[in-house]
């Protein structure tokens, strides 16, 4: 058998640089958003890789950063005055990435409903209630909605009712 010139051909200056550059544009285009437990500042960024608008309401305990896309999707990330993402709360045509919205929760989350789905065959609302996490979601083809909020992290006086 005859071997072909191309593959013994070896490129390592290259091989780095290609590699590098992937990287980088990977995580270029990695979506980023305040995840639960996270901290106030990446709302702004998240704001702007929507293309969305962003409205803040203020009350006395936390805000609320509401970020609407074109695409009619709503994220709702709810932040205590401390700074710190305690719950976020989502609706619109698409189910949302979770672990963007979760970040460091995915893992129990993740378990969580994989158990609950082996439990319960079919699609059906997940709702998830653990020491650190607590999720609900519902949906069905063009609309879907939930929250995820972590109730160590809610602020004093705020009911979990609030996150939604």
């Amino acid at each position: 058998m005859k071997s072909s010139r191309w593959t013994s051909l070896r490129f390592p200056s290259a091989q780095p640089l290609l590699f590098a550059t992937l990287l980088i544009l990977v995580g270029l285009s990695t979506p980023v958003f305040a995840t639960l437990g996270g901290d106030e500042s990446s709302v702004e960024a998240d704001r702007a890789h929507m293309n969305a608008a962003l409205k803040v309401t203020q009350n006395q305990a936390y805000a609320v950063h509401e970020i609407k896309s074109d695409n009619g999707t709503v994220v709702r990330e709810y932040v205590s005055s401390s700074g710190r993402v305690f719950g976020v709360a989502w609706q619109g045509p698409f189910a949302p990435d979770m672990q963007q919205l979760l970040g460091t929760y995915l893992p129990q989350y993740s378990a969580a409903a994989k158990a609950q789905k082996e439990g319960r065959p079919g699609r059906r609302p997940l709702h998830i209630q653990e020491p650190g996490l607590v999720v609900e979601t519902s949906g069905h083809m063009r609309f879907y909605s939930g929250r995820a909020f972590d109730p160590g992290l809610l602020p004093q006086g705020v009911n979990a009712n609030e996150v939604r």
